[in-house]
């Protein structure tokens, strides 16, 4: 319609008027019409006000275009109502793809990071919305035409991984996640609490000694005994070294098992344990590059005062990395791997902010021309009603723990429903997982990425509202229809209803809908778009006859228009990570 109304303002102004002067936009519902043109940039063509400028337009487009059949002015706005054959013709296009909305392939390759956990713990609600935000981002961006690799950075070394080893040798007595019967993230976590409750214990001790607290918490044993082993670990001492490999298998056995309860995958893996020496070779090239210096402490720093930063730590004086160390590394391998890469996006939460700001600024000083295309995913943090989690005090929300409780949930809501006859225990089970964590993903998605959460989880499974089970209950509504008749894919009826207008219109959004999300990497834009398909979907199903259509061809469309409705929620949901039943 844009190109149509180009061709026309370029023969009644004779001359060739740029594309992008033609604004075009749905109008808005308080006005009559479907689509609307802002005549603003074409008053230097007119020499003419708004209004005479919008009548002037709207008489000429009226005459000359087939399927424009009425219009009105509002100020500087000319509203356009166009023909229902219109409609029509744009809604085959997309009962004619299986794909519709999906961008053509650019050949660009995005790397989004997500999850990327430390191996001393196991996941918690926090984790929850870096997976479920990098995740749906990364099949977003697949979606609007870009390659995409899904990866993360394990963070499997370091003082942290150290403390955990430490408490394990100290208070573990042998044990197991077979003796123990605990995950093997959860009990390696259960050790690194077990470290602080002591690390703490130690520090009160030296204070009563006369020690200052500051002086206490350099001089406890345990920390020095976890120093001392970090840099056995570096200098691969064959001890700890095994007693590292050991652990860490157990993490990753745990974390599996978690992500596959999530419903979500990784296509490549990278580990700190091996970024962490090429980021320790470059910064000692840059060092002899005269980009970095070294104070007398043989520690190397990154002078960052030309960009109003305070200067950065890379080496620490015993030769040790720190996070930004391999954060260096991994992005210089990455884009190694992956040479065409146009994007690389960090999910990370907005606390390290700064982080990103100094990393991305090092890969320029370095010289890297791919850290232009850098970008940090910032996110909000999830709070719950009791506020911030700690996990070293062992307060955390386990993801685990979490996604059983609100599976249990939605268990007990849908029992209390009925509606599960003819399911089988395992088919009960499975709509009970897919209502309750497409709950949690849906409420931790549906906000914009910038915002902090406070997390409910009763909320998140509510059947009313902006919610999973609100789209998924819709879904499954349809799917009880379409089980009593197919359409065939002839559409015969000349006329629509607004109801059935409103809702082609909105399907004739999703491509659009996409690649503003994949944009702006910001999944809430999905998620807003599903629930007002189906809502709007709902407000049809409650005022139109569908099965109960005499007319055989309007009877036909109705149920078209129903069964792309469900193909529509259930693609938007997909690019989620978030399924649909078919009953509920």
């Amino acid at each position: 319609m844009t190109e149509l109304i180009h061709q026309s303002l370029s023969k009644l102004y004779n001359q060739d008027i740029p594309l992008n002067l033609i604004q075009v936009q749905k109008t808005r519902k308080e006005f009559e019409g479907d689509l609307t043109l802002v005549v603003f940039p074409l008053l230097r063509t007119s020499k003419k006000s708004p209004e005479e400028t919008a009548n002037q337009i709207g008489t000429y487009l009226s005459e000359t275009i087939d399927e424009i059949i009425d219009f009105n002015v509002v100020k500087g706005f000319l509203n356009l109502s166009i023909n229902d054959t219109y409609w029509l013709n744009e809604f085959k296009q997309v009962t004619n793809q299986t794909t519709y909305g999906y961008g053509k392939r650019t050949g660009e390759t995005y790397i989004v990071e997500y999850s990327s956990p430390n191996t001393n713990k196991p996941l918690h609600l926090g984790h929850l919305r870096n997976i479920f935000l990098g995740y749906a981002v990364a099949n977003i961006l697949d979606a609007s035409g870009h390659d995409v690799v899904k990866t993360q950075i394990i963070n499997d070394r370091g003082i942290h991984i150290c403390k955990s080893m430490i408490a394990w040798q100290k208070f573990g007595e042998g044990e197991t996640p077979q003796s123990s019967g605990l995950k093997g993230d959860k009990l390696a976590g259960k050790y690194y609490v077990a470290f602080d409750k002591a690390y703490k214990k130690q520090i009160d001790e030296l204070v009563s000694t006369g020690l200052s607290e500051e002086e206490a918490k350099k001089q406890a044993p345990i920390l020095l005994e976890a120093q001392e082993m970090l840099r056995k670990w570096e200098a691969k001492d064959p001890e700890v070294y095994a007693l590292w490999q050991k652990m860490n298998g157990w993490v990753y056995e745990g974390f599996d098992v978690t992500y596959n309860t999530m419903g979500v995958n990784f296509d490549k893996l990278y580990y700190e344990s091996d970024t962490y020496l090429l980021g320790k070779d470059i910064v000692e090239k840059g060092l002899a590059e005269g980009i970095f210096y070294q104070k007398e402490d043989q520690s190397i720093w990154c002078d960052l005062s030309d960009h109003k930063m305070d200067d950065k730590l890379l080496l620490r004086s015993d030769g040790t990395s720190v996070y930004m160390t391999q954060d260096i590394g991994t992005a210089v391998e990455r884009f190694k791997d992956y040479p065409s890469t146009k994007g690389m996006v960090y999910t990370v939460g907005n606390e390290q902010d700064h982080h990103f700001k100094v990393l991305f600024t090092i890969l320029k000083k370095l010289g890297y021309d791919f850290a232009k295309n850098c970008f940090h995913l910032s996110y909000g943090m999830v709070d719950l009603p009791t506020g911030k989690m700690k996990s070293r005090e062992g307060t955390v929300v386990d993801a685990d723990d979490i996604m059983a409780e609100i599976t249990s949930d939605a268990k007990e809501m849908t029992q209390e429903r009925g509606h599960l006859d003819g399911l089988s225990d395992e088919d009960r089970n499975n709509l009970y997982h897919t209502i309750g964590v497409g709950g949690l993903k849906y409420f931790l998605l549906k906000v914009d990425p910038k915002k902090r959460i406070l997390f409910d989880p009763a909320e998140s499974i509510d059947l009313n509202g902006n919610t999973a089970p609100f789209i998924q209950y819709g879904y499954a509504r349809i799917q009880s229809i379409l089980r009593k008749e197919q359409p065939t894919n002839d559409i015969t009826s000349t006329g629509l209803t607004p109801e059935e207008k409103e809702l082609i219109t909105i399907m004739l959004d999703y491509p659009e809908v996409i690649q503003e999300a994949a944009k702006s990497y910001n999944p809430s834009i999905v998620c807003n778009y599903a629930f007002d398909l189906v809502k709007t979907f709902n407000s049809f199903y409650q005022s139109t006859s569908i099965l109960g259509e005499e007319d055989q061809a309007v009877k036909n469309t109705r149920l078209l228009i129903t069964k792309e409705v469900a193909k529509t929620v259930k693609s938007a949901m997909d690019l989620l990570g978030i399924d649909v039943p078919n009953q509920m």
